[in-house]
């Protein structure tokens, strides 16, 4: 179920904000499981730029996703606060541990109903479906990612999918 600002009424929410590219965004904090430092990474062959790799999480297997290519952006160069953000996604019924690759992460923002808008209707770095709505910070926005659309692994699949496609032709 993707977040809207009929969901958010009426109850403080906390998110956990990062940047990319010097761009503040967030996503809602219960999606997330940990925050780690990069760590060795095995390439994947024949995957889209936004696939970075797999890492060994505790002996499972978990997919990085590299959220600036992810955005459309190319690849992001890492730095010593470049960090993985752990969170938990869900594909046909079954929970998923994903990775997300951000620039810094932030802090942990509480949100009000009355700081959150609706995403924009037109332009942007970022795909407007992929945004759940505008949380209002002061006089500066956070964008406030919606992960069943931004994270969706049945849509990164087949894009994995094309871009093996398009390499074997």
């Amino acid at each position: 179920m993707s977040a809207t600002t009929a969901d958010l009424a009426g109850m403080t929410r906390q998110f956990l904000s990062f940047t990319l590219a010097n761009e503040a965004y967030a996503i809602d904090i219960v999606t997330v499981r940990e925050i780690i430092q990069p760590s060795a990474m095995t390439p994947v062959p024949l995957m889209p730029d936004f696939m970075r790799g797999v890492i060994n999480l505790r002996g499972a297997v978990v997919p990085v996703i590299d959220l600036q290519a992810r955005f459309g952006r190319g690849p992001a160069s890492t730095s010593k606060k470049t960090c993985i953000v752990i969170v938990d996604t869900v594909r046909e019924g079954e929970r998923v541990e994903l990775g997300l690759m951000v620039d810094a992460v932030s802090e942990v923002i509480s949100l009000d109903p009355a700081q959150i808008e609706p995403a924009p209707q037109f332009g942007g770095a970022t795909r407007r479906d992929f945004i759940a709505g505008m949380g209002k910070r002061g006089e500066r926005f956070v964008v406030l990612l919606d992960p069943e659309r931004a994270f969706d692994i049945g849509e990164m699949a087949a894009l994995c999918e094309a871009s093996q496609l398009a390499l074997a032709a």
